[in-house]
């Protein structure tokens, strides 16, 4: 943080006539250098690299299988299979995802501005000739910045091995889907890194904010689907006694109230984009399936297929990093 500073004022006060960079590039530039040499990074990103290269091992040992029964070559999607299809001996890459990623956003902000406060560096930075939310802007964006370059890095280095081992080109579509996979990933991460920055403007301690976003992501991870099943139970009559359209509502009611954890509306939006044949994201009637025609959707139909979730996701973000960023504008730092 001293090495922020120092840019900082060498930025405004230096004498030299050519052109400064902007002070929130240079802090967005510290900032990312700060995560590449921690070793919490590293681990993060051992850990996510290794659980992505044992699933495409995995995947790739099975995509003989998982081709060979295919018979229309419009359905062959390889390069979505990779990312999809497994031997039970290792989920894919996008459940494993789903755990991985919220420990990623929390690892990165859990003490973002706390621990600034607590080392005395917050009144420091705020002392120097740069807005106060340039502060908190800047590590967001470097978190991101390096989440994305992960994931890009995670799929350029898919694709470039499948074609150096099967040599079969990827298709158009299936890029738009992984670029929709890539984008929907970096979106889930940030919910939890904005979640993570905002508890560490609430807490002024870093292992109670570390804590308190550890406890959510069980929650919505492993708890809340118990708690929605006994509260159903509690408060919605048995389904032996209703009829068949009642009970088509009871398991909308409950499908609606698990979308409502970031999980299973990543899980619902991931599985619909990397998977064509996924047709509905509930249960059909039989008049539904009577009419379906079997085949792949279009990009464009699982996109839209799956858009209440990613906007859902996408709004849940916005509005945390919101809260985050007027609590930050309001408190008091020299405290």
């Amino acid at each position: 943080m001293n090495a922020l500073v120092t840019s900082l004022k060498n930025t405004f006060y230096s004498g030299q006539s050519e052109e400064q960079p902007h002070p929130f590039a240079v802090m967005v530039h510290k900032e990312i250098a700060g995560h590449i040499r921690s070793w919490r990074f590293m681990v993060l990103l051992l850990l996510i690299a290794f659980t992505f290269l044992g699933t495409l091992y995995v995947s790739l040992s099975n995509i003989r299988t998982a081709i060979s029964s295919i018979n229309d070559s419009r359905s062959l999607f390889l390069y979505l299979k990779l990312l999809t299809i497994t031997d039970n001996t290792l989920p894919p890459f996008h459940v494993f995802l789903s755990f991985l990623g919220p420990l990623l956003g929390i690892g990165l902000g859990f003490d973002a501005l706390n621990s600034e406060q607590q080392n005395g560096t917050l009144p420091r930075i705020m002392a120097q000739p740069v807005y106060r939310d340039h502060l908190l802007l800047s590590k967001f964006t470097a978190a991101i910045t390096l989440v994305g370059v992960l994931f890009l890095s995670l799929a350029l280095l898919m694709i470039g091995s499948c074609i150096w081992i099967t040599g079969v080109m990827i298709e158009p579509e299936e890029l738009l889907r992984i670029i929709s996979f890539i984008l929907l990933c970096i979106v889930y991460v940030s919910f939890w890194l904005a979640l993570s920055i905002l508890l560490s403007i609430i807490f002024r301690q870093v292992a109670t904010s570390a804590l308190t976003a550890i406890g959510l992501w069980l929650f919505f991870t492993v708890f809340y689907q118990i708690v929605v099943q006994l509260v159903v139970k509690a408060f919605l009559p048995r389904t032996a006694s209703l009829f068949e359209n009642e009970v088509a509502r009871y398991n909308e009611t409950i499908l609606n109230l698990l979308r409502l954890a970031p999980s299973q509306m990543f899980t619902d939006a991931t599985t619909t984009l990397l998977m064509p044949s996924v047709r509905s994201l509930g249960p059909l009637s039989m008049e539904q399936m009577a009419g379906a025609v079997a085949a792949p959707l279009s990009y464009r139909d699982s996109l839209m297929m799956v858009w209440p979730q990613v906007s859902g996701l996408t709004s849940a973000t916005v509005a945390v990093f919101a809260l985050a960023y007027y609590l930050f504008m309001r408190r008091e730092i020299r405290t």
